[in-house]
């Protein structure tokens, strides 16, 4: 891709790629660059308030287009030659690198106390700071670290006494036999935003929380946790509390924060409950939220679809009007409210009794989805690092299509004589590319409840576990597993 032109613009970062490694064992096993902020010429003339403002790095937003990359990919020159490679001229201007990954490790050397502590790092990418410089400077990325919060097998077992517990104290482990953390644990929060920090240090643009959730799998029913740590807050309350903490210590570096989130609670009272996170409060403590709404992930029915991972246009469509609506319903003047930035599918799901191959239209088809919804950032998971770059525009035909959505946009709000921000298709208008409208049929204005009917079932998955998409097999595939959600 070529050197990003845009004056005044600050590359900054996105969101995370390969979900799943295969449990290694458990038993044994760590870079930096601040951006500063303007130096003032008038030192003498400054005033407190001037002093404050100016020793915090300047954040400057991107609308995002962007992928994910495992820490095994971005450690491979050869399969990051190759996909550098496809993305200059496309209009990928973002990737999403592990951190953190699903097994806890930190794919990277870092100066962590508790990294050091627990041996949790496992180095993938020689020199993570080098990395990130060579794909501001060189490609005019904006780079963002994955890092998976609350599924971490390593760390339960190198700290036991953070992990969910049975009644008879013994650790509660998933159908893989892995353990989780405990989210009510204040000491598991300070780990993350040490890890954010690092990742701010590093020169990342911006940190993505995966697993920001409480785990769902069967017989966490059976989990109990100590009044001592939750001091009488359910679920919900501290997901929102964690999300909160981590963004007022890690914004003021300088770093944007944004989190996964299942798309199943958007609009589901009985999800948000079981995973512990409500869309719309989680979205008042962060700069971006990225649902998982690939269309895969939603059950036979949903939406009025009768198989959605053969409709994606329809399925993320519906998705991101029931996000609008939510979000819009629940805002107030002066309180922040995140971006929306939805996952998008890139692999093809032969796991379900009802799928389709996914390819150059179907991803296009959940593009052209979000923006008809109103959405203008997206990312694509594919957990093996394989993309369908046929279905990405160039750089030239992304600014000419970006242009004509802002016209159209435009025209629609003159028409109306209301701005509307995040804006949902009105019902019945075609689907014509302009990022205003939606397919014959969508449903418009209509309650987010009528409009997202709670999940009612998720297909069978193999034994594995895998945080926003699925996990490759050893041999690469991109069609093997989803997250599991079991609710008990």
């Amino acid at each position: 891709m070529k050197k990003w032109l845009l004056v005044g613009l600050c590359v900054l970062a996105l969101s995370g790629c390969r979900r799943y490694e295969e449990p290694e064992e458990i038993i044994s096993s760590q870079e930096e660059t601040t951006e500063a902020g303007p130096a003032s010429t008038e030192a003498e003339a400054e005033t407190p308030a001037q002093e404050e403002t100016e020793s915090e790095p300047e954040r400057v937003p991107v609308k995002v287009k962007g992928i994910y990359l495992s820490g095994p990919a971005a450690g491979s020159g050869e399969m990051m030659d190759g996909i550098l490679s496809q993305i200059q001229g496309k209009e990928i201007n973002a990737v999403v690198i592990d951190l953190k990954d699903d097994n806890g490790r930190v794919t990277c050397a870092m100066d962590s106390p508790m990294v050091t502590e627990t041996e949790a790092s496992r180095p993938y990418v020689a020199d993570m700071p080098e990395l990130i410089r060579t794909l501001k400077e060189d490609y005019g990325l904006y780079v963002i670290a994955r890092v998976v919060a609350f599924r971490d097998p390593w760390l339960a077992e190198k700290k036991p006494e953070w992990c969910l517990k049975l009644p008879d104290g013994s650790v509660f482990r998933d159908r893989s036999g892995l353990a989780w953390i405990n989210p009510y644990k204040e000491e598991v929060w300070d780990y993350l935003v040490e890890i954010g920090t690092q990742a701010a240090a590093m020169g990342f643009d911006e940190v993505q929380f995966d697993y920001i959730r409480f785990c769902t799998e069967k017989g966490v029913g059976d989990v109990v946790f100590d009044e001592a740590d939750t001091r009488s807050r359910s679920k919900t309350d501290v997901i929102t509390e964690f999300t909160e903490y981590a963004y007022d210590r890690l914004a003021p570096q300088g770093i944007y924060v944004a989190a996964d989130v299942f798309g199943a609670i958007i609009g589901s009272e009985v999800d948000s409950q079981s995973v512990g996170q409500v869309y719309e409060d989680m979205a008042k403590n962060l700069d971006y939220i990225c649902p998982m709404i690939y269309p895969s992930h939603y059950g036979d029915g949903n939406f009025g679809i009768e198989h959605p991972d053969t409709e994606p246009y329809r399925t993320v469509l519906s998705a991101l009007q029931g996000s609008a609506q939510v979000l819009e319903a629940a805002g107030q003047d002066g309180e922040r409210r995140a971006v929306v930035r939805p996952w998008l599918q890139d692999f093809t799901a032969s796991y379900l009794d009802h799928y389709i191959e996914y390819g150059p239209e179907e991803i296009r088809a959940q593009i052209q989805a979000t923006y008809d919804a109103g959405y203008d950032e997206w990312l694509l998971w594919s957990a093996a690092c394989s993309y369908t770059w046929e279905g990405l525009k160039t750089e030239e035909e992304a600014a000419a299509e970006a242009e004509a959505i802002a016209q159209s946009r435009a025209a629609a709000e003159t028409e109306t004589g209301a701005v509307q921000e995040d804006p949902a298709p009105a019902e019945g208008e075609a689907q014509t590319g302009s990022g205003t409208g939606a397919e014959s049929g969508a449903a418009g204005e209509v309650p987010a409840a009528e409009l997202i009917p709670p999940l009612e079932s998720l297909p069978e998955l193999p034994g594995q576990i895998s945080p926003a998409g699925p996990a490759p097999e050893d041999s690469g595939k991109v069609d093997t597993v989803i997250p599991w959600m079991q609710m008990d």
